[in-house]
């Protein structure tokens, strides 16, 4: 089993390095890189993901054994060590032959999705003839376990604003903006949109579970030049325009993220919760699913789709997809 990822900086030496891999051929800015580098800078030039990616292995690790499942786990991320292409070496090395990959990510779209196709694609290619065969798991975006972890998650979250303000509380999900050029040629062809679409269709699932009849979908964490458009409302403006129709409170669930990695625990845990404060109103951020014991669970069952031909489970109408060999598309023009 491949555990896949993003990676991020484990001191500050490492934080301008990193931010430039992810950034690499994307044209951001070098005003945006410095913002970004300061806020990990804040932390001490530590992103929380590798911590957090460790925690999941190890709650995966222990789902198994509880399974009976003997299934040794590596990983190995995108942008930082232990990067992938040393990995898949290991593996190799180690006598893997085939191998399930499990990429932190619930969704389509080329970041979400392709680009992991990719990584794997060029992890074999840096290994040779003796690269295992690397086999995606699917996106979970409608898992019943991802949906009800978020839901809860949710509900929590409800909980801890003061009893006078929940009531009046909208609920917003929040996932990471991309260009909206992109969004609209993402997916299968015939089908664009694919990321967007499958944002806005967990939040109604978890929304659904959480017993929340209203609620919004808005975006973060924005990276690219200002002129070119991306998915909005950026959720501090939404809260602007939330206080301005008279809403007192505010519970936001980051469905866009496996993990309070740093875009969860800056853009939101500061930035949102700051405009909020600002503003007067209640502010309550929900957990992410990653932590929760349900993560690692779902996690076994994608697995038990491929080696034991368990049929996915699935809240949507939206096809499964994500499911590839060694980093082919999963559909014609995905």
């Amino acid at each position: 089993m491949l555990f896949l990822s993003f990676g991020g900086p484990e001191g500050p030496d490492e934080v301008r390095p990193f931010l430039e891999n992810v950034t690499r051929g994307r044209g951001v800015p070098l005003e945006r890189l410095d913002e970004v580098a300061e806020h990990y800078h804040h932390f001490g030039g530590v992103s929380p993901i590798n911590r957090l990616n460790k925690d999941i292995m190890a709650a995966l690790e222990a789902e198994l054994a509880a399974q009976g499942r003997e299934l040794p786990v590596y990983f190995g991320n995108r942008n930082w060590h232990p990067m992938v292409e040393k990995t898949v070496a290991k593996m190799a090395d180690d006598g893997v032959r085939r191998a399930l990959v499990f990429a932190t990510s619930a969704w389509g779209g080329y970041s979400g999705c392709k680009q992991y196709h990719e990584d794997i694609a060029r992890a074999r290619a840096a290994v040779g003839d003796r690269a295992p065969e690397l086999v995606k798991l699917r996106q979970f975006f409608d898992h019943p376990l991802f949906v009800g972890a978020n839901a809860d998650a949710v509900r929590r979250a409800f909980a801890e604003l003061d009893p006078a303000q929940r009531e009046q509380a909208r609920l917003v999900f929040t996932a990471h903006s991309i260009p909206l050029r992109a969004d609209r040629q993402e997916g299968p062809d015939g089908a664009p949109q694919w990321y967007s679409r499958q944002v806005a269709e967990a939040s109604r699932l978890v929304a659904e579970a959480a017993g929340e009849a209203d609620y919004d979908v808005v975006w973060q964490s924005r990276s690219g030049p200002a002129q070119v458009p991306w998915l909005e409302p950026d959720i501090c403006d939404h809260i602007e325009d939330l206080h301005a129709k008279g809403v007192q409170a505010v519970v936001v669930s980051p469905i866009g993220f496996v993990s309070d990695h740093l875009e969860v625990i800056w853009d939101l845990d500061n930035e949102a919760k700051d405009k909020a404060a600002e503003l007067g109103m209640g502010f309550a951020r929900a957990a992410t699913a990653g932590p929760d014991p349900r993560f690692a669970k779902l996690i076994v069952e994608l697995i038990a789709e491929h080696t034991d031909g368990v049929e996915p489970r699935k809240l949507s109408a939206m096809p499964a997809a994500g499911s590839t060999t060694n980093g082919e598309p999963c559909a014609p023009g995905c």
